[in-house]
């Protein structure tokens, strides 16, 4: 992991880090989504302070990670919901771990107390990767999308951040 480093996304990421949105959606198991957005539309609904990628020593994108509000009301400025993308080839190599590392750095520091995420039961790494950073499970919600003509679950995860009030 010593040739991985994490850094604020850019613009000039967007291609790459759409690239890798698709390749995850096209697997299957990452979202009820099944085609990524246009750039446009990423830059304006996943908060911009809290956007990350993870290179290789070549300047590589490997994976992104990037949040979005879960509500305008003010009563939920501190909880977020983010997403955390690997590219395949990538996987296996601590890419995810260390972009959620940084993605709960940067929000404890800007007082934000909740990170949440829904899973795919079937998405076991992921489910793991969550419990590992300290995600607990909330409860799943049974049937409550079609993706690809079946119906799919959800478990739901959250971090409580230990140290904002």
């Amino acid at each position: 992991m010593a040739d991985i480093t994490v850094r604020p996304m850019t613009d000039a990421d967007a291609d790459r880090v759409l690239a890798i949105y698709q390749a995850g959606l096209d697997a299957g198991n990452a979202s009820f989504e099944i085609t990524a957005p246009t750039w446009a539309t990423f830059d304006t609904t996943r908060l911009s302070a809290h956007r990350f990628v993870a290179v290789d020593s070549d300047g590589e994108v490997l994976g992104w990670i990037a949040v979005s509000p879960t509500s305008t009301r003010a009563v939920y400025a501190g909880v977020v919901e983010h997403s955390v993308y690997v590219d395949l080839a990538a996987q296996g190599r601590g890419v995810a771990r260390l972009l959620l590392a940084a993605l709960i750095a940067s929000t404890e520091a800007a007082g934000i107390w909740t990170i949440q995420s829904g899973v795919f039961p079937e998405n076991t790494a992921s489910l793991t990767l969550h419990q590992r950073a300290g995600f607990r499970v909330i409860g799943v919600r049974e049937r409550v999308g079609r993706h690809h003509d079946r119906w799919r679950d959800v478990v739901l995860l959250e971090r409580r951040s230990p140290t904002v009030s």
